[in-house]
């Protein structure tokens, strides 16, 4: 039913892309009525909270922006940093209000981290001299742009704004209208054929059987080995599906949204799986703060070795991802896992570069490297997945 409400909505923005008219008003009020039924009925609290949210962020941006270009000072860090901290502060509150009390934060809203993901980048990208000018109105329609709204992909306003600012030619339009429908189709079959079939329908069955045969704290059950890979496939398919979804729809209103998974399953080191896995979200922290986190320890010598800043940075960058995710054991030592098995992979490229020749490199080696990888990322989702705090402790 959504999807052909959605279809009807976009059909007058469809005709106007392929004469080569963009009709900005018209897709300004589909996204403001897409936005009205997701937090419709007893959401209608988190819409209230998203319209706050989004009055503080646009300023608070537009005054950041406005310094920049008013002041002689335009490189101060701390108003930079100041900046920065009160574009995250409701996501913090919202993130930490868990701790302190049963129910959720009156500031919380499906999405908030997505939108301060966007938010940090445009005041990172507007200290680093890229952006110059403020448009309300676009800025507005990059932060609301419904389709990725609630669960990415994550978009960089000036990619967005390229996209939006033109009409694409009938030939390249058709193209994205056949890479939309595509898109859509597999995200059917993925979140609810695939999806179902490992969250619905098996991951209950193994995760019985895991509970029925558990023993001591170290115990490895054919059922947890069965709930590990029943819940990667689940997560990914679940995921990956709506990325899809989201995608797709983007591509029919003539904005080309990165892609979020890449065949992750064939990656061939941990390193590769995070230019693969939620590709808008690593590269976010990538770009963002390990980057940014390694130029400023290189700049100020905090370190004697650039292995060291680089496994710190790992570290740093994992924590807080993890953190991210929720204040619980299991997602802090899910980013611990990672942080580690990036400072070992690493370390083992470094090696093999010391000693060319005594690891053979041909199709054998690729699939075993494939293969390990993909159980090594099968485990850290089981300790994502907060079962083995289910299973042990309670």
């Amino acid at each position: 039913m959504y999807f052909a409400i959605l279809g009807v909505a976009l059909l007058p923005l469809i005709i106007g892309l392929l004469n080569g008219k963009r009709l900005y008003w018209y897709g300004t009020l589909v996204s403001f009525i897409f936005l009205v039924l997701i937090f419709d009925g007893n959401k209608i609290h988190q819409g209230i909270a998203l319209i706050g949210y989004g009055i503080y962020e646009v300023l608070l941006s537009w005054l950041y922006l406005r310094y920049r270009t008013n002041s002689k000072n335009k490189n101060s860090t701390p108003l930079f940093v100041l900046a920065v901290v009160l574009a995250i502060a409701p996501l913090v509150v919202v993130k930490m209000t868990p701790l302190f009390s049963p129910n959720p934060s009156l500031l919380g809203f499906l999405g908030i981290s997505y939108l301060t993901f966007k938010v940090v980048g445009y005041i990172m990208e507007t200290r680093d001299g890229v952006i110059k000018t403020f448009d309300a109105v676009k800025y507005i329609q990059f932060l609301f742009f419904f389709p990725t709204i609630s669960s990415g992909p994550i978009d960089r306003y000036r990619r967005f704004v390229k996209d939006y600012d033109s009409v694409p030619s009938r030939e390249k339009y058709l193209e994205l209208m056949g890479k939309g429908f595509h898109n859509i189709m597999l995200g059917f079959f993925y979140k609810f054929l695939l999806g179902y079939l490992f969250g619905t329908l098996l991951l209950p069955q193994v995760a019985h059987l895991a509970m029925i045969s558990r023993g001591g704290f170290l115990d490895i059950s054919w059922g947890l080995v069965g709930y590990m890979y029943v819940y990667s496939c689940y997560l990914f398919f679940d995921f990956a599906g709506y990325s899809l979804f989201a995608i797709g729809v983007s591509y029919f209103m003539g904005i080309e949204t990165p892609i979020n998974f890449n065949k992750p399953a064939i990656a061939h080191n941990v390193k590769d799986f995070w230019n693969r896995w939620h590709m808008t979200l690593s590269f976010w922290f990538r770009d963002y703060i390990y980057m940014r986190f390694v130029f400023f320890a290189m700049k100020h010598k905090l370190f004697k070795s650039r292995i060291t800043t680089a496994n710190v940075g790992y570290i740093l960058l994992f924590l807080i991802m993890g953190f991210w995710h929720g204040e619980t054991w299991y997602y802090i030592a899910y980013g611990i896992f990672h942080a580690c098995a990036m400072i070992l992979t690493d370390a083992w490229i470094r090696f093999k570069k010391r000693h060319k020749g005594m690891f053979p490199s041909n199709k054998f080696t690729y699939a075993m490297a494939v293969f390990f990888t993909f159980n090594t990322v099968c485990f850290s989702f089981l300790i994502f997945s907060g079962f083995l705090d289910t299973l042990w402790f309670h």
